[in-house]
């Protein structure tokens, strides 16, 4: 899903340890040598990283593997440009431009959450933080909005259905649509039902699902073909259109 050819998939550069998971993220240099095309080579690549010219989240990141995974917000302040990454329908990783107001902020999913010391309650998110103190409303699978600069929490979406969502995992990676209900297993994965804007309904498991926005109206802003995948047939009329 990097969208590697063989020889440079087999030397890949493999990310290093950080807030998102090996398997769902995808390593700075990548963004800027294959996706933006800025540097020709690694060492390129490394020049302009060593340059403290790129921001994760609002914090300059040195690191070239430095998993940078989903809702990420990479800025360049040289060129005055944000991204947020964001999967495409084909479930990789696209080179999404947002405007400075929307970089200002990230989506991060509730994975865990429970008191530390002193009874002080916090919760954890999909790309690692720790925010203390949390709206006791909050609880696991929900997404809150945090703003990178401070890592405070700044609104949050209850994971409940007529929410807008995205698959973040599985078959249907990369798609959008509402939750219509929620299946419950006791012991075994929670299954989802989700319905896009065009009327396709599809079954994911629960982990798989990132709120993005209550009721139809998205706190993001989305991709190119906002998340509706098309038929091949589709595709190919679309394509000959254009």
């Amino acid at each position: 899903h990097w969208m590697l050819d063989k020889l440079s998939g087999a030397f890949a550069p493999r990310p290093s340890s950080g807030p998102h998971k090996l398997r769902e993220s995808l390593p700075i240099i990548l963004f800027i040598r294959n996706r933006l095309k800025y540097a020709l080579s690694y060492d390129e690549a490394k020049k302009i990283v060593m340059q403290r010219l790129i921001k994760v989240d609002s914090k300059v990141r040195t690191d070239l593997t430095f998993p940078a995974g989903f809702m990420d917000v990479i800025s360049i302040e040289k060129t005055s440009e944000n991204f947020r990454l964001i999967y495409d329908v084909k479930g990789r990783f696209t080179i999404h431009r947002i405007t400075p107001d929307e970089a200002a902020y990230k989506l991060c999913k509730v994975t865990k959450q429970c008191t530390g010391p002193k009874g002080v309650p916090y919760v954890v998110t999909h790309d690692g933080r720790t925010i203390r103190y949390p709206d006791p409303l909050v609880k696991v699978n929900d997404t809150v909005q945090v703003n990178t600069a401070t890592g405070k929490i700044m609104d949050f979406i209850k994971f409940e259905s007529g929410n807008l969502c995205m698959i973040t995992g599985g078959h249907n990676i990369g798609r959008v649509g509402t939750i219509v209900h929620v299946e419950k297993h006791p012991g075994s994965f929670h299954i989802v039902h989700v319905k896009d804007s065009v009327g396709h309904s599809f079954a994911t498991r629960l982990g798989n699902v990132f709120t993005i926005g209550k009721g139809n109206k998205p706190w993001i802003s989305l991709p190119k073909g906002r998340g509706i995948r098309q038929t091949i047939m589709e595709e190919r009329d679309k394509r000959l259109a254009a």
